[in-house]
């Protein structure tokens, strides 16, 4: 388990639950605050896992992703050519985050 230093993000250990099935799996994410919208956004890439793959029928889905510092909604999808798989969600992060927002002007 590694917290990053140049900003928002984690790499390492995290558990992926899709459905009623769970996968043990190692993920890279950042993320950020989007002024635009006024949420956090997160992405990262899941570490090939031939499990993964397997149950992969549409090459989408909806999880709920944990690592060791929380857990949270996420999407998965764009699986690159190393069955490596895209994974975002927005709001609260699976890991923490210094989420700063705009000052509110006086």
């Amino acid at each position: 388990m590694t917290a990053l230093d140049d900003g928002d993000g984690y790499a390492g250990p995290a558990t992926l639950r899709i459905g009623d099935t769970t996968f043990a799996v190692q993920a890279d994410l950042r993320g950020q605050f989007e002024p635009i919208d006024g949420r956090y956004h997160w992405y990262g890439r899941l570490a090939r896992s031939d499990e993964l793959t397997a149950s992969m029928q549409q090459g989408r889905a909806t999880g709920l992703l944990s690592t060791p510092e929380g857990t949270a909604d996420c999407e998965l999808y764009d699986p690159d050519p190393w069955e490596r798989y895209r994974v975002a969600g927005i709001s609260t992060p699976p890991f923490r985050a210094a989420i700063s927002t705009p000052e509110t002007p006086a």
